[in-house]
């Protein structure tokens, strides 16, 4: 295409190259007809800093955080921990100043909760779809809006509805194309080669502390986090990480403190974020 040809496509996408044509300015809009113009679009050879969680097991395994302009696909069961992680991330980008999408099919969003965590829920959007695949196209929808994260929750098993691995690999060029973090929470594999990164949890176990004469108290659960494809697409095995999904309130209690009884025992302070 020559100089001309470049020039009236550049009118086209500014609205001043043809006359209202309502069939042709449909042919431009709607979920992946979205035209760029290459001078706007950010350059590959400079990629984004990373969007880091403030959770150091996580990002220490991610090279600083989610990375901006692909898909981070968190896969874990019940109880993992990877809702945790979706929170920690939601927390990170709206402390900063950023606002952020929550896709939350599982409906697991609690916004006390989620407060509590340090979200700044002001600059959360919420939604709340049925089906994977709303689920799929209100993340792309959110993307092209320009949220700098994104964050999709698919919950519990089972995830009815099959999705086209074509799908995955259009959400996540949506990602790319805006140079968003994109972080996919889910109980299995879905998203496929489309995934720039994926990160296994295991099922969350509980922490105690104390022993001998003095009560065991549960701070908390760990989970174990290993790193099953890097960013540029090759596989890694063998790396593990100590992940704390939950933790007691401090300061804790001086006086004896009994969890397990619910008559004749003082109050024990303990938060479950799992």
């Amino acid at each position: 295409m020559g100089g001309s040809g470049s020039l009236a496509v550049e009118r086209l996408l500014a609205g001043t190259g043809f006359t209202a044509k309502p069939a042709s300015l449909a042919l431009l809009s709607g979920l992946g007809a979205r035209l760029y113009v290459a001078s706007s679009m950010p350059s590959r050879e400079a990629p984004a800093s990373p969007l880091p969680t403030g959770l150091d097991p996580v990002d220490r395994l991610l090279g600083g955080g989610l990375p901006r302009g692909r898909l981070t696909e968190l896969v874990g069961r019940r109880s993992s921990g990877r809702f945790s992680v979706v929170l920690a991330a939601l927390a990170s980008a709206t402390t900063a100043g950023d606002a952020a999408a929550l896709v939350d099919r599982g409906g697991h969003f609690d916004p006390q909760a989620a407060r509590e965590a340090g979200v700044e829920l002001e600059r959360i959007l919420w939604a709340r779809p049925r089906r994977v695949k709303e689920a799929l196209a209100a993340a792309e929808m959110l993307l092209s809006a320009g949220f700098p994260l994104v964050a999709v929750d698919l919950g519990l098993p089972p995830l009815r509805g099959a999705v086209p691995e074509a799908a995955w690999v259009r959400l996540a060029r949506a990602a790319e194309n805006e140079q968003a973090a994109l972080v996919l929470s889910t109980p299995y594999r879905v998203s496929g080669f489309a995934a720039g990164a994926v990160v296994r949890m295991e099922e969350g176990r509980p922490v105690w502390v104390g022993g001998g004469d003095a009560p065991r108290l549960l701070v908390g659960k760990a989970s174990r986090l290993l790193l099953e494809r890097e960013l540029r697409g090759s596989s890694r095995a063998g790396e593990t990480l100590l992940l704390r999904v939950t933790e007691a309130l401090l300061p804790l209690p001086a006086f004896p403190c009994y969890p397990e009884r619910s008559e004749g025992s003082l109050p024990c302070r303990v938060s479950a974020l799992a």
